[in-house]
């Protein structure tokens, strides 16, 4: 009888890559909750109801969640589960804050403008029509966020870009938020987009951060619900 053959190189290389640990997809799975805000500030999440959800044991649970809260997105309450921090009025005066210092500099600094650049946020800006045309909001927020770090990255500067990289997850959740409340600040982020672009490509240092003041300035009545 001959032998069975052996699996050859290729199809050893070529074979399914492990799943991430347990307590990463927790992780990934309450976290991306959290900033679509499928889990919304206020919401009790418990280890049973997210170990059924995910189809793990409470342990790697504990372990997310206990990642979360350093993070700052959750706060545990022994034998009783996890609360979902709200956005509080606090974080979104830090956010805008640090985001106007780090994006104004930014946009000045982009000036002139490499073609590279330019072409990068053209794409970005017609990804979030296309996402906006498909109302799904996440991603919107998402690719928002992208064509500001687009301009902060070009700026050079590796420490402010790691400091604008530890906003991400706050952005992201404040921009869900206010498309929730705000439908028609969608059409309006992408028209300033378009008026921060054209600043850029024009070589207007002023103008460019000018758009950023407003624009980026909005954020903090929205959130706060005080829109007139």
């Amino acid at each position: 009888m001959p032998a069975s053959p052996t699996a050859s190189p290729l199809a050893r290389k070529t074979a399914a890559p492990k799943p991430p640990p347990a307590a990463e997809r927790v992780y990934t799975h309450i976290k991306e909750a959290v900033l679509d805000r499928r889990y919304e500030g206020g919401t009790l999440l418990t280890e049973g109801d997210l170990a059924e959800a995910v189809g793990v044991s409470r342990t790697p649970v504990r372990e997310a969640l206990l990642r979360l809260e350093v993070e700052g997105l959750i706060k545990l309450y022994p034998k009783k589960g996890a609360l979902v921090l709200a956005v509080s009025a606090q974080e979104i005066s830090d956010v805008v804050e640090t985001r106007l210092l780090v994006e104004e500099f930014a946009a000045r600094k982009a000036v002139p403008a490499p073609q590279q650049l330019i072409a990068r946020l053209e794409q970005l800006l017609e990804e979030q029509r296309e996402l906006a045309e498909a109302g799904d909001l996440a991603a919107v927020s998402v690719k928002d966020r992208c064509f500001h770090a687009e301009i902060v990255k070009n700026a050079g500067n590796e420490i402010l870009s790691r400091l604008y990289d530890q906003l991400r997850d706050r952005q992201l959740r404040m921009g869900v938020a206010v498309m929730e409340a705000h439908p028609g600040r969608i059409a309006a982020n992408i028209t300033e987009h378009g008026e921060l672009l054209e600043a850029i490509r024009s070589g207007d240092a002023d103008g460019a951060a000018q758009v950023v003041r407003r624009h980026v300035g909005r954020v903090r009545v929205l959130v706060r619900g005080d829109d007139r």
